[in-house]
C-alpha cells in the first residue's frame, strides 16, 4: 500500500495552541493513506553579526540521525551565514517539540573537499537524511556520498544543475519567481512584452532570469515583441530601441539586478517608459531600498515568498540569539522542521523519495513548497508591487498549488 504524507509544519506556539495534537495532517485516497545563486562565493552576512561559529557537534539526542552540512567556516574565518543557518535548525527542532532527532552538525569548510569529508563523517555517524550544503559544488559531493548509501539530500543551492532524484533543492529558484509574475501579468491581460537584459557579462542570476522569461513566455503563449541586450550598466541604447515598439507591447520585463537599475531607471524615464505608463516586471533582486526608491519603478511588479512568515521567524530568532538571521536561515529552519515532522506520520522510512516528493507538499516559514521528482522545488509565491518607495502585496501567495 502506497503511503504518502501531506505535512503542515507548525511553530511551538501553534503546536501548544492546538494542545500538541498535530504537527502533520494526513488524508486518505482510494488506494490507502496519503500524505546561493549559481556561485561559489559566500553570500553577504546579515546586518547584525551572528555569534561565533560552532565547530559542529549535535543538536538533540534522539534515535533518528539527520546530517546538517553547512559552511560554518571559510578561508576568512567564521561564516556568518553558516552560523545563522545552524542556529535556525536548532530553533526549528526546539519549536517542533520533537525528541526523536539528533542533528549531526558538520562544517563543510565552504569547500567541495570539506563537504565530502563532512558527508562521510555524517554517514559513519548513522545519518538517515542529509540537509545542506549551500554551494553547488559542495552539493555534488554530498549527493555522491549520500546516494551511494541510498540516502536523500535536501540542499540549499539555487543552481538547477545539481538537482536530481534524491537531491532536492530547498531554495528560491529564479525560474519560479519569473514564472509567477509572468503568469500574473498574463492574467491581467498583459500578453505582449519587450525584454531588456544585460549581455553575457551580467550576473548569473540576471542571465537566468532572462532565460526563464523567454522559456515561460513561450509556454503560456505570451508574445515577445522585442529582446534588447546591453552592456552592464549601459542600457540607454537598448531602451531607445524598446521605445520604438512601445505601442505594440503591454509591458517590459527587465532582467537586471539592483546594481544596474539606477542607470536603467534614468533611461526608462528619458524614453517615456517608466512604471506609471507601461507595466514593468522584474525579480526580487529589486527588493533593495535603492531600487524601490527609483521613481521610474513605482508600479513595477515582482514575485517573491510572502515574508510574513519570515518576519515571525526572525522575531523568535532575535529573541533567542540576540542577532539578525540571514535571509537564507529560514531554509535551514524549514528543512529541519520537515525532518522532525515526517517521522510522526511515517515512522518507517520517513525520508524516502516517495515521501519527500508528495505532491500535496509542505508548509512552513516561507510558505507552501513541494519537491518535484527531478529534485527541483515549486513554491507558492506572492506578487508584489513597488509603490512609494516600498513594496506591497498585489496578489497573495496561494496556500497550496494544484496537484498535477
Amino acid at each position: 500500500m502506497d503511503r504518502r504524507v501531506s505535512v503542515t509544519i507548525l511553530t511551538r506556539k501553534e503546536f501548544l495552541r492546538l494542545g500538541g495534537l498535530a504537527l502533520v495532517t494526513t488524508s486518505l485516497s482510494a488506494c490507502g493513506q496519503l500524505g546561493v545563486p549559481f556561485g561559489e562565493s559566500e553570500p553577504p552576512a546579515p546586518a547584525t553579526p551572528a555569534q561565533n561559529a560552532p565547530s559542529g557537534g549535535n543538536i538533540g539526542n534522539g534515535p533518528i540521525h539527520v546530517a546538517l552540512i553547512l559552511p560554518l567556516t571559510s578561508q576568512s574565518g567564521a561564516s556568518q551565514i553558516g552560523v545563522s543557518m545552524r542556529n535556525a535548525a536548532e530553533l526549528a527542532l526546539s519549536d517542533s517539540g520533537s525528541s526523536e532527532l539528533t542533528i549531526l552538525v558538520k562544517d563543510d569548510r565552504s569547500s567541495p573537499d570539506g563537504a565530502r569529508q563532512a558527508a562521510q563523517e555524517a554517514l559513519n555517524d548513522g545519518a538517515q537524511l542529509f540537509i545542506g550544503p549551500l554551494f553547488a559544488a559542495n552539493v555534488r559531493e554530498v549527493s555522491s556520498v549520500a546516494h551511494g548509501a541510498g540516502k536523500s539530500v535536501i540542499a540549499f543551492s539555487t543552481d538547477p544543475t545539481v538537482a536530481a532524484p534524491g537531491t532536492y533543492l530547498l531554495s528560491f529558484p529564479i525560474d519560479g519567481k519569473v514564472n509567477r509574475v509572468l503568469d500574473f501579468a498574463a492574467s491581467r491581460g498583459k500578453k505582449s512584452f519587450a525584454v531588456l537584459a544585460p549581455d553575457a557579462g551580467a550576473s548569473p542570476a540576471s542571465l537566468a532570469a532572462f532565460a526563464a522569461f523567454q522559456s515561460h513566455a513561450g509556454d503560456i503563449g505570451v508574445r515577445v515583441q522585442s529582446v534588447e541586450r546591453y552592456p552592464a550598466g549601459k542600457p540607454g541604447d537598448a531602451v531607445k530601441r524598446v521605445a520604438t515598439v512601445a505601442q505594440q507591447i503591454d509591458g517590459i520585463f527587465i532582467a537586471d539586478d539592483a546594481n544596474g537599475m539606477g542607470a536603467m531607471a534614468t533611461a526608462l524615464t528619458a524614453n517615456g517608459l517608466d512604471g506609471r505608463k507601461i507595466q514593468l516586471l522584474g525579480t526580487d533582486a529589486w527588493e533593495d531600498p535603492r531600487t524601490m526608491a527609483l521613481p521610474a519603478l513605482q508600479g513595477a511588479w515582482f514575485a517573491a515568498p510572502d515574508d510574513a512568515g519570515f518576519r515571525n521567524f526572525a522575531q523568535r530568532y532575535r529573541a533567542k540569539y540576540n542577532s539578525e538571521p540571514h535571509r537564507l536561515a529560514s531554509l535551514a529552519y524549514d528543512a529541519t522542521s520537515l525532518a522532525a515532522a515526517l517521522p510522526r506520520v511515517q515512522s518507517a522510512n520517513p525520508y524516502t523519495d516517495a515521501v519527500l516528493t508528495d505532491s500535496k507538499g509542505f508548509t512552513n516559514v516561507d510558505g507552501f513548497f513541494r519537491f518535484r521528482t527531478n529534485g527541483q522545488v515549486e513554491r507558492a509565491l506572492a506578487v508584489y508591487q513597488i509603490g512609494n518607495g516600498s513594496k506591497s502585496i498585489l496578489d497573495a501567495a496561494p496556500r497550496s498549488l494544484p496537484v498535477t
